[in-house]
């Protein structure tokens, strides 16, 4: 399946960015990659047996706006372990949900954020099992 959205990685973990055009799936994949994350694909991600990957044409590109399309270091493929909805804003203490066809924790958050980067990276280590959470939107699962 292709879908339109973003996708980064950090130590071959995927995170799956969703939302509308111009709602800042690029912009947030930018920020991770200043965090340590991987380029995986921008645009359209190809989703195949939970593996995230970039169509040939688009592999290594990013769009940066105001800059122009951007050719960068990639990974050719990732494991999907968190999905992020950029146009759902969640409540303060939002409850698990999953991604209906991708079957993927999701959580709702503002790319626009100041944070927005480091809440994706905490929820990525939540959803491995690295860090724990009490209450909200994830349950650890060690992998």
């Amino acid at each position: 399946m292709q879908i339109h959205g973003s996708c980064a990685a950090r130590d071959g973990a995927g995170v799956l960015l969703l939302g509308p055009p111009g709602s800042g799936k690029s912009d947030l994949t930018l920020r991770l990659l200043d965090r340590g994350f991987v380029l995986v694909a921008d645009d359209r991600v190809e989703i195949e047996a939970g593996m995230a990957r970039a169509p040939m044409a688009l592999a290594g590109l990013l769009e940066v706006r105001g800059l122009g399309l951007m050719r960068l270091p990639f990974l050719a493929e990732a494991r999907l372990h968190l999905a992020v909805d950029l146009a759902a804003l969640p409540p303060r203490l939002p409850v698990p949900a999953r991604h209906p066809a991708l079957d993927l924790p999701l959580i709702g958050l503002d790319p626009a954020a100041a944070s927005a980067a480091a809440r994706v990276a905490l929820a990525l280590d939540c959803v491995l099992g690295r860090v724990g959470q009490i209450a909200g939107a994830l349950e650890a699962r060690p992998q």
